[in-house]
């Protein structure tokens, strides 16, 4: 009698709504933030050169525009392969529906690709009129459209393709927030969902977003140079590391707050949240996120900030900060958008998300799409070069 009790007490404590059994935005909407927050950290690097003058940043500045066109090109493709007609999305474009926010993301993203493609004309225009004279047969056609076939690159040229890209680096600084923010004001509009409903859900998307980024650039950076045999600038890599501290210090201390702003409030979910977090998410929230993935970074950023270390390790240990922090971002978007979803409805119990290898949103697949920016990095590589001797004048 009395196990009959225990079992039934059980089943009551973990009661699951049928509908809430299958964890629906699964690994591929997860990915899907990931993408756009790497566009965005990349693209602050490369504003922190153009429109505030950080000459430090000068061997990075072409490169990040690179980085963030690249993953830019695919930031659509997770949404697409979650959904069961992709075609559809066309749909947004025929109805357009001004008031819809899932429909607002297509025209936050055109404008962001537009301004980032121009931003990369203009920068690289001297460069292109210049392979544009020693190229030949399609090549040639190729650099004559993205000049604008014009080979003019006097200095009145020059000094108006300076403006022109400030201007745009300007107005493409606002539309990055909007573009990897308006990922938070969807996930924080859901009011159903109390891990999610919060005003600072926008926040955190956004400085964490460009922490992966900045990560991202350090550790590309750094790799592609070693790869290639070629000199690290270790200035730019102290600027990189000084801009990825003071974003991660934000984006931790607006983490942390969610958390103690729930357990303050005490609100009629909080029983639902404190038990997600140290029943489902306990491994992967305060174990890997919290513990390994930031509090160890915050530690080593801090040493790295405070004592003077033999440029070789500094540069190691900025790698290997850079890649702990891709890795905690990624995790952080698993609590949000998988942890979020295994709480029920019913607030008595909560479901399991156990990710399979090659299910059409599973681990390989996940690979798969991560891998294509890499391999349109590539591509624009043949293109757009990396580095030039006018822009490695500074390397040491």
């Amino acid at each position: 009698m009395d196990a009959a009790h225990s079992s039934a007490a059980m089943l009551v404590s973990n009661y699951v709504f049928p509908n809430d059994l299958h964890v629906h935005w699964s690994m591929m909407i997860v990915l899907y933030p990931y993408i756009t927050g790497l566009v965005d950290g990349a693209f602050i690097i490369a504003a922190l050169y153009y429109l505030f003058d950080v000459k430090s940043l000068r061997p990075v500045a072409r490169f990040s525009l690179l980085f963030a066109l690249a993953f830019l090109a695919i930031a659509t493709l997770p949404l697409l392969l979650h959904l069961g007609r992709p075609e559809r999305n066309f749909n947004m474009l025929l109805t357009p529906s001004p008031s819809s926010a899932m429909a607002g993301f297509g025209y936050i993203y055109a404008v962001s690709m537009g301004v980032v493609v121009f931003i990369i004309l203009f920068v690289y225009r001297e460069d292109l009129v210049e392979l544009r004279a020693t190229s030949k047969g399609w090549l040639q056609l190729l650099y004559r459209a993205l000049t604008f076939d014009s080979i003019d690159v006097s200095e009145d040229a020059r000094k108006l393709d300076r403006k022109i890209i400030r201007f745009l680096v300007g107005i493409g600084i606002p539309i990055a927030v909007v573009l990897h923010g308006y990922v938070g004001f969807i996930f924080g509009g859901v009011k159903a969902n109390p891990t999610w409903s919060t005003p600072l859900m926008p926040v955190i998307f956004l400085f964490s977003a460009c922490v992966s980024g900045i990560s991202a650039i350090i550790l590309a950076y750094i790799v592609i140079r070693k790869v290639k045999g070629r000199s690290i600038d270790h200035d730019c890599i102290k600027t990189c590391i000084k801009t990825l501290t003071l974003f991660f210090i934000m984006a931790f201390t607006f983490e942390m707050l969610e958390v103690f702003s729930h357990s303050y409030l005490k609100s009629g979910y909080h029983h639902m949240v404190e038990g997600l977090l140290n029943g489902p998410l306990a491994s992967s929230f305060w174990l890997w996120q919290v513990k390994i993935c930031s509090v160890i970074p915050l530690f080593v950023l801090g040493v790295m900030g405070i004592f003077t270390i033999n440029k070789h390790i500094y540069n190691f240990t900025a790698a290997v900060v850079s890649a702990i922090l891709l890795l905690q971002v990624l995790i952080m978007r698993w609590n949000v958008v998988i942890g979020g979803q295994l709480m029920s409805k019913s607030a008595r119990g909560y479901t399991e998300f156990h990710p399979e290898w090659f299910d059409k949103e599973g681990i390989l697949a996940v690979i798969i799409v991560m891998a294509i920016p890499f391999i349109i990095l590539f591509v624009l590589s043949r293109i757009f070069p990396f580095w030039t001797p006018d822009n490695e004048t500074n390397v040491k």
